[in-house]
């Protein structure tokens, strides 16, 4: 977002348009989300915004988007810690099941040879 403020007022310089710190500082609020706006709300009451330098304001958004992300980036791990597997049981042998398998494999080839050979 920093990137993108600087190149409009950078081209708006350009063309002759200058702002002051206290202006730049004052539109900052109007880029981001509204969900940052308790966080700027704290900062506005700490500070003056006609003094506060843009330098100031946005070490202080960039602290709170990295304390932010670090949190839940915790969450994401104690989600991840929290997820069980459960399988599926049987009461079955698997050994007889394959067993079971085999030997209606074997009848039913066995009968595929009866009927070539026309034997029943």
């Amino acid at each position: 977002m920093f990137v993108l403020f600087t190149n409009i007022i950078n081209s708006l310089q350009s063309l002759n348009k200058c702002y002051t710190n206290s202006e730049m500082v004052r539109k900052i609020p109007r880029c981001l989300p509204k969900s940052w706006m308790p966080k700027f709300t704290a900062i506005e009451e700490e500070k003056d915004l006609n003094t506060l330098p843009l330098v100031e304001l946005l070490g202080s958004l960039m602290t709170h988007e990295i304390t932010i992300k670090n949190h839940e980036d915790d969450e994401e791990q104690d989600k991840k810690k929290k997820k069980f597997i459960a399988f599926k049981s049987s009461t079955a042998d698997s050994s007889e099941e394959d067993s079971d398998d085999e030997m209606a494999l074997i009848t039913r080839r066995f009968k595929k040879y009866l009927a070539k050979k026309k034997f029943g």
